[in-house]
């Protein structure tokens, strides 16, 4: 597994708005950035993550305590 620093700031801020339950376009609108980058970001951080799943993905990052959950 590649080391939490590893991630992006950008790769952070996507990975949060998905824990906040926003879609990719949602992200996007929040991010200012496309869905295509945002679809690209989140491609991006799951093997980042050694993960294969959304949901795994965000079991990962809370674990990692890179988002949190409330």
């Amino acid at each position: 597994m590649e080391d939490s620093t590893d991630l992006t700031k950008r790769e952070l801020q996507v990975l949060n708005c998905i824990a906040r339950g926003l879609s990719n376009t949602g992200t996007a609108d929040e991010l200012g950035i496309s869905a295509k980058t945002v679809e690209t970001h989140r491609s991006n951080l799951m093997p980042k993550l050694s993960v294969h799943s959304s949901a795994t993905l965000l079991m990962k990052s809370v674990k990692l305590g890179l988002i949190s959950v409330d």
